[in-house]
C-alpha cells in the first residue's frame, strides 16, 4: 500500500510575484559592471576555441585532418621533393614538401577532431576571436595567417602533482635503472676480481704493441753516468 504524501502547506497567494520582486529589488541595488571591451580585453579561460594555429614544422601533410574533417574545410595541396642520400652510396628520398594550408572558418564547426587526429602536433587551438570579415570569402585563411595565431596559443597547464607518471618516462626511468644497475654489477666484479689476485697488474702491458728500443745511433747524455757491465766469475 502506497504511502501517504506528507501534508503541504497551503500557499500564500501572491508569494511567487514576491520572490520574483524580490529578485528584481536584488539585481537593481547591485553595481553594474560593464566590460570595456576593445580597450580591456576579456579574460578568456586557456582551452578556448577560437581559432586553429598551424605549426607548419611540425606539419607531414599526411593529410589525416583534412580526411577526418566533418565539414570538408581543410585544403592542403603538396608536392614530393627529392631528398638527396645522407651519407655516400645511400639512397635518395623523397618527402612531401607543403605548398598550401587552409581553414574555412565560414564552414568550420569547431568541433576540434583535426587537432586531436594530428599525430604530430602540427594543430593547436587558439583563443583568438577577433577575426571577424565583411566578406565571407575572406574567411578562408591561409597558412601565414595560421602561422600568426600561432604565437597566440597559451602555454601547456602545468602536470598535476597527483597524476599518474606518463608511460613513456616510466619505461625510460625503468631502463636507465636497469643499465645503472648493470654497470654497477660489472664494477663490483671488476673490484672484487682485483682484490682476490693482487699481482696481476692493475694495467696489464699488451704484448700486441711494439715497444720502443733505445736508438744506438742517437748521442747520450754525458752528464749521465753510464752503468759498466759487472765481470762474471770465470772472466780473466
Amino acid at each position: 500500500m502506497a504511502e501517504p504524501l506528507p501534508p503541504t502547506r497551503p500557499r500564500i497567494p501572491g508569494s511567487g510575484l514576491a520572490k520574483g520582486l524580490a529578485v528584481t529589488l536584488r539585481t537593481m541595488a547591485r553595481k553594474t559592471v560593464t566590460e570595456q571591451y576593445p580597450d580591456a580585453q576579456p579574460e578568456l579561460p586557456p582551452r578556448t576555441r577560437g581559432v586553429i594555429g598551424l605549426f607548419e614544422e611540425n606539419c607531414t601533410v599526411c593529410m589525416l585532418c583534412a580526411r577526418e574533417c566533418p565539414d570538408w574545410c581543410i585544403y592542403i595541396d603538396s608536392h614530393k621533393e627529392t631528398v638527396p642520400p645522407a651519407a655516400p652510396g645511400g639512397r635518395e628520398r623523397s618527402r612531401n614538401v607543403l605548398d598550401r594550408f587552409a581553414i574555412d572558418f565560414a564552414l568550420c564547426m569547431y568541433c576540434g577532431i583535426c587537432i586531436e587526429v594530428c599525430p604530430f602536433d602540427a594543430l593547436f587551438w587558439s583563443p583568438e576571436f577577433e577575426y571577424a570579415e565583411t566578406d565571407i570569402h575572406e574567411l578562408t585563411h591561409e597558412r601565414d595567417k595560421l602561422r600568426e595565431w600561432m604565437w597566440t596559443v597559451p602555454a601547456p597547464p602545468a602536470l598535476d602533482p597527483a597524476a599518474e607518471e606518463p608511460k613513456e618516462l616510466a619505461a625510460a626511468r625503468k631502463t636507465a635503472e636497469k643499465l645503472a644497475t648493470t654497470e654497477a654489477e660489472q664494477a663490483e666484479q671488476t673490484a672484487q676480481a682485483e682484490k682476490s689476485d693482487p699481482t696481476k697488474p692493475t694495467h696489464p702491458t699488451d704484448p700486441t704493441k711494439p715497444t720502443h728500443p733505445t736508438d744506438p745511433t742517437k748521442p747520450t747524455d754525458p752528464t749521465k753516468p753510464t752503468k759498466r757491465a759487472e765481470p762474471q766469475e770465470g772472466d780473466s
